[in-house]
């Protein structure tokens, strides 16, 4: 293969790398882990100490969609996912929240999986960008997530 300038790639970046990290420590923490009881309860804490570790705007979206998340759809549980906060129906991913941080992007994302059921048509969309989470943005967020898990 040649190298040239439109097409050299210089490897995953350093939070890219972070993120990998904590997901290879999330997989052997949750193997070592007890009951079903447990786990849950511990998968939990997990994610309610990631999000109190959150910058303050980031921490209190996240603290938000956690609340609408788990009060709208129970049936999902919290967990880490790549050090997020995430939410999962049988051990599978349907939501989760990335802080701006995370990646260093403009914006918190809420981001949907390939289990989540918001199929529309062709064409849905899988992620949406967070600057502040409103009453009228908990709506969104509730609306979505109950369709995602039906």
């Amino acid at each position: 293969m040649s190298s040239t300038e439109s097409s050299t790639y210089e490897g995953f970046t350093t939070e890219e790398r972070a993120a990998m990290k904590e997901h290879a420590q999330e997989q052997k923490k949750a193997a070592r882990r007890g009951s079903r009881a447990d786990k849950a309860a511990e998968a939990e804490r997990d994610v309610l100490a990631k999000i109190a570790e959150m910058q303050d705007s980031d921490r209190i979206m996240a603290e938000r969609v956690h609340a609408v998340v788990t009060a709208g759809a129970p049936v999902l549980a919290p967990k880490l996912w790549y050090g997020m906060p995430a939410y999962a129906l049988d051990g599978k991913v349907v939501c989760f929240f990335q802080s701006a941080a995370k990646f260093k992007a403009r914006y918190a994302t809420l981001g949907f999986s390939d289990q989540a059921n918001l199929d529309e048509g062709a064409m849905w969309a899988a992620g949406f960008a967070l600057t502040e989470v409103t009453a009228e943005v908990e709506a969104r967020i509730a609306a979505l997530v109950k369709q995602a898990v039906s």
